[in-house]
Protein backbone atom coordinates (compact mmCIF):
# COMPACT_ATOMS: atom_id res chain seq x y z
CA UNK A 1 0.00 0.00 0.00
CA UNK A 2 1.39 3.40 -0.97
CA UNK A 3 2.25 5.73 1.90
CA UNK A 4 0.78 9.25 1.91
CA UNK A 5 2.22 12.48 3.32
CA UNK A 6 0.37 15.76 3.83
CA UNK A 7 2.73 18.71 3.27
CA UNK A 8 1.58 22.14 4.48
CA UNK A 9 3.54 25.29 3.64
CA UNK A 10 2.73 27.98 6.21
CA UNK A 11 3.40 31.63 6.97
CA UNK A 12 1.54 33.45 9.77
CA UNK A 13 -1.38 31.00 9.85
CA UNK A 14 -2.25 31.08 13.55
CA UNK A 15 -5.90 31.94 12.81
CA UNK A 16 -6.58 29.10 10.36
CA UNK A 17 -4.19 26.39 11.50
CA UNK A 18 -6.03 25.02 14.59
CA UNK A 19 -9.14 24.15 12.57
CA UNK A 20 -7.05 22.60 9.80
CA UNK A 21 -5.17 20.45 12.31
CA UNK A 22 -8.45 19.38 13.93
CA UNK A 23 -9.76 18.31 10.52
CA UNK A 24 -6.59 16.30 9.86
CA UNK A 25 -7.15 14.37 13.08
CA UNK A 26 -10.49 13.20 11.67
CA UNK A 27 -9.03 11.66 8.52
CA UNK A 28 -9.73 7.95 8.28
CA UNK A 29 -7.38 6.36 7.55
CA UNK A 30 -4.71 8.71 8.82
CA UNK A 31 -1.88 9.84 6.53
CA UNK A 32 1.53 8.31 7.16
CA UNK A 33 3.08 11.75 7.64
CA UNK A 34 1.88 15.29 8.32
CA UNK A 35 4.67 17.75 7.57
CA UNK A 36 4.40 21.47 8.23
CA UNK A 37 7.01 23.62 6.47
CA UNK A 38 7.14 27.12 7.88
CA UNK A 39 8.49 30.13 6.04
CA UNK A 40 9.48 32.25 9.04
CA UNK A 41 6.15 32.95 10.72
CA UNK A 42 6.06 35.85 13.16
CA UNK A 43 2.94 34.68 14.98
CA UNK A 44 2.00 31.51 16.88
CA UNK A 45 2.02 29.20 13.83
CA UNK A 46 5.12 27.26 14.87
CA UNK A 47 4.03 26.83 18.49
CA UNK A 48 0.57 25.62 17.40
CA UNK A 49 2.20 23.03 15.13
CA UNK A 50 4.60 21.97 17.88
CA UNK A 51 1.78 21.55 20.42
CA UNK A 52 -0.07 19.41 17.89
CA UNK A 53 3.08 17.27 17.52
CA UNK A 54 3.23 17.69 13.76
CA UNK A 55 6.51 17.09 11.98
CA UNK A 56 7.81 20.64 11.75
CA UNK A 57 10.50 22.04 9.46
CA UNK A 58 11.70 25.60 8.93
CA UNK A 59 12.30 26.24 5.26
CA UNK A 60 15.63 27.87 4.41
CA UNK A 61 13.72 30.01 1.92
CA UNK A 62 10.32 31.67 2.24
CA UNK A 63 7.72 31.17 -0.47
CA UNK A 64 5.26 28.40 -1.24
CA UNK A 65 7.33 26.98 -4.09
CA UNK A 66 10.48 26.73 -1.97
CA UNK A 67 8.58 25.46 1.06
CA UNK A 68 6.83 22.74 -0.91
CA UNK A 69 10.15 21.62 -2.38
CA UNK A 70 11.69 21.48 1.09
CA UNK A 71 8.73 19.56 2.52
CA UNK A 72 8.80 16.99 -0.27
CA UNK A 73 12.55 16.55 0.23
CA UNK A 74 11.93 15.73 3.91
CA UNK A 75 9.02 13.34 3.30
CA UNK A 76 9.47 9.58 3.21
CA UNK A 77 6.08 8.76 1.67
CA UNK A 78 5.31 7.59 -1.86
CA UNK A 79 2.54 10.12 -2.47
CA UNK A 80 2.44 13.79 -1.46
CA UNK A 81 -0.67 15.92 -0.96
CA UNK A 82 0.00 19.66 -0.67
CA UNK A 83 -2.56 21.26 1.62
CA UNK A 84 -3.03 24.95 2.31
CA UNK A 85 -3.24 25.83 5.99
CA UNK A 86 -6.78 27.20 5.58
CA UNK A 87 -8.21 24.08 3.94
CA UNK A 88 -9.92 20.89 5.12
CA UNK A 89 -9.71 17.56 3.30
CA UNK A 90 -12.64 15.12 3.12
CA UNK A 91 -12.44 12.46 5.82
CA UNK A 92 -11.65 9.68 3.35
CA UNK A 93 -8.98 11.76 1.57
CA UNK A 94 -6.14 9.30 2.14
CA UNK A 95 -8.12 6.43 0.60
CA UNK A 96 -9.17 8.65 -2.32
CA UNK A 97 -5.56 9.70 -2.90
CA UNK A 98 -4.35 6.09 -2.91
CA UNK A 99 -7.12 4.93 -5.24
CA UNK A 100 -6.58 7.81 -7.65
CA UNK A 101 -2.82 7.40 -7.86
CA UNK A 102 -3.19 3.65 -8.38
CA UNK A 103 -3.95 4.67 -11.96
CA UNK A 104 -0.47 4.78 -13.49
CA UNK A 105 -1.70 7.09 -16.26
CA UNK A 106 -2.50 9.80 -13.69
CA UNK A 107 0.48 12.02 -12.91
CA UNK A 108 -1.27 14.75 -10.92
CA UNK A 109 -4.69 15.05 -9.32
CA UNK A 110 -6.62 17.23 -6.92
CA UNK A 111 -9.87 17.62 -5.05
CA UNK A 112 -12.60 20.15 -5.89
CA UNK A 113 -12.26 23.31 -3.77
CA UNK A 114 -15.40 24.59 -2.06
CA UNK A 115 -15.01 28.15 -0.76
CA UNK A 116 -16.59 28.32 2.69
CA UNK A 117 -16.83 31.01 5.36
CA UNK A 118 -18.97 32.06 8.33
CA UNK A 119 -21.86 32.87 6.00
CA UNK A 120 -21.73 29.51 4.24
CA UNK A 121 -20.53 28.34 0.83
CA UNK A 122 -19.74 30.88 -1.87
CA UNK A 123 -21.17 28.87 -4.74
CA UNK A 124 -20.47 31.48 -7.42
CA UNK A 125 -16.75 31.60 -6.70
CA UNK A 126 -16.70 27.84 -6.17
CA UNK A 127 -18.17 27.35 -9.65
CA UNK A 128 -15.66 29.81 -11.10
CA UNK A 129 -12.82 27.84 -9.50
CA UNK A 130 -14.11 24.73 -11.24
CA UNK A 131 -14.45 26.20 -14.73
CA UNK A 132 -11.09 27.96 -14.33
CA UNK A 133 -9.38 24.57 -14.50
CA UNK A 134 -10.68 24.43 -18.08
CA UNK A 135 -10.46 27.99 -19.38
CA UNK A 136 -7.08 28.79 -17.80
CA UNK A 137 -5.20 26.27 -19.98
CA UNK A 138 -7.35 27.25 -22.98
CA UNK A 139 -6.18 30.86 -22.63
CA UNK A 140 -2.60 30.32 -21.48
CA UNK A 141 -1.56 26.97 -23.00
CA UNK A 142 -4.11 25.97 -25.68
CA UNK A 143 -1.94 23.11 -26.96
CA UNK A 144 -2.25 21.52 -23.51
CA UNK A 145 -5.97 22.23 -23.30
CA UNK A 146 -6.59 20.24 -26.48
CA UNK A 147 -4.65 17.37 -24.93
CA UNK A 148 -7.12 17.41 -22.03
CA UNK A 149 -4.78 18.97 -19.47
CA UNK A 150 -6.49 20.63 -16.51
CA UNK A 151 -4.73 23.56 -14.84
CA UNK A 152 -5.03 23.00 -11.09
CA UNK A 153 -4.40 25.48 -8.29
CA UNK A 154 -3.15 25.38 -4.72
CA UNK A 155 -6.52 25.42 -2.99
CA UNK A 156 -7.38 22.23 -4.88
CA UNK A 157 -5.08 20.23 -2.52
CA UNK A 158 -3.02 18.72 -5.35
CA UNK A 159 -1.41 15.30 -4.95
CA UNK A 160 1.25 13.40 -6.88
CA UNK A 161 3.96 10.75 -6.61
CA UNK A 162 7.05 11.98 -4.81
CA UNK A 163 9.40 10.39 -7.33
CA UNK A 164 7.64 12.17 -10.21
CA UNK A 165 7.83 15.51 -8.40
CA UNK A 166 11.58 15.08 -7.97
CA UNK A 167 11.97 13.96 -11.59
CA UNK A 168 10.39 17.16 -12.96
CA UNK A 169 12.47 19.36 -10.66
CA UNK A 170 9.73 20.38 -8.24
CA UNK A 171 8.36 23.91 -7.93
CA UNK A 172 9.92 27.06 -9.34
CA UNK A 173 11.31 28.61 -6.15
CA UNK A 174 10.99 32.13 -7.51
CA UNK A 175 7.24 31.82 -7.11
CA UNK A 176 5.40 32.76 -3.93
CA UNK A 177 2.09 32.31 -5.76
CA UNK A 178 1.18 30.40 -8.95
CA UNK A 179 3.74 27.71 -8.14
CA UNK A 180 1.13 25.07 -8.90
CA UNK A 181 0.60 26.21 -12.50
CA UNK A 182 4.13 25.30 -13.55
CA UNK A 183 3.77 21.98 -11.76
CA UNK A 184 0.67 21.17 -13.81
CA UNK A 185 2.46 21.83 -17.08
CA UNK A 186 5.47 19.74 -16.07
CA UNK A 187 3.38 16.89 -14.70
CA UNK A 188 1.36 16.85 -17.94
CA UNK A 189 4.48 15.58 -19.67
CA UNK A 190 4.31 12.46 -17.49
CA UNK A 191 0.61 11.68 -17.69
CA UNK A 192 -2.92 12.77 -17.01
CA UNK A 193 -3.90 15.69 -14.76
CA UNK A 194 -7.36 15.41 -13.27
CA UNK A 195 -9.80 16.62 -10.64
CA UNK A 196 -11.41 14.10 -8.28
CA UNK A 197 -15.05 14.89 -7.59
CA UNK A 198 -14.68 15.17 -3.83
CA UNK A 199 -14.76 18.49 -1.98
CA UNK A 200 -11.89 20.10 -0.13
CA UNK A 201 -13.15 23.01 1.96
CA UNK A 202 -11.05 26.13 1.72
CA UNK A 203 -11.44 29.48 3.46
CA UNK A 204 -13.19 32.33 1.68
CA UNK A 205 -11.06 34.83 3.62
CA UNK A 206 -9.63 36.50 0.51
CA UNK A 207 -13.08 37.01 -1.02
CA UNK A 208 -14.45 38.18 2.33
CA UNK A 209 -11.70 40.80 2.54
CA UNK A 210 -11.54 41.94 -1.09
CA UNK A 211 -15.03 41.23 -2.32
CA UNK A 212 -15.90 38.66 -4.97
CA UNK A 213 -15.25 40.79 -8.05
CA UNK A 214 -11.92 42.17 -6.86
CA UNK A 215 -10.73 38.77 -5.64
CA UNK A 216 -11.55 37.03 -8.90
CA UNK A 217 -10.00 39.90 -10.87
CA UNK A 218 -6.84 39.45 -8.77
CA UNK A 219 -6.74 35.73 -9.56
CA UNK A 220 -7.18 36.44 -13.28
CA UNK A 221 -4.58 39.22 -13.33
CA UNK A 222 -1.91 37.17 -11.56
CA UNK A 223 -2.66 34.16 -13.74
CA UNK A 224 -2.30 36.15 -16.94
CA UNK A 225 0.94 37.73 -15.69
CA UNK A 226 2.30 34.25 -15.01
CA UNK A 227 1.18 33.05 -18.46
CA UNK A 228 3.27 35.71 -20.21
CA UNK A 229 6.38 34.80 -18.25
CA UNK A 230 6.34 36.97 -15.14
CA UNK A 231 7.93 35.08 -12.24
CA UNK A 232 9.48 37.62 -9.88
CA UNK A 233 7.17 40.00 -8.02
CA UNK A 234 3.85 38.24 -8.60
CA UNK A 235 3.13 38.38 -4.86
CA UNK A 236 3.03 42.19 -5.08
CA UNK A 237 -0.21 41.84 -7.02
CA UNK A 238 -1.65 39.22 -4.67
CA UNK A 239 -2.67 40.70 -1.28
CA UNK A 240 -1.43 38.71 1.72
CA UNK A 241 -4.61 38.02 3.68
CA UNK A 242 -4.56 35.81 6.76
Amino acid sequence: MNSVAIVMPTFNEEAALPQTIASLRLLDPQPDEIILVDGGSEDATVSIAAQAELTLHSSPRKGRGAQINFGVSKANSDIICVLHADSELPRDAVSVIRETMADKDTALASFLPKLVGPKGTRWGSTFHNFIKTWYAPLITRPHLFFRGVRLLFGDHAMFFRREDFLAIGGCDERLVVMEEAGLCINFARLGRTRVVRRWVKTSDRRIAELGSLRANYTYLKVGLMWSVGVREGLAEHYPDIR
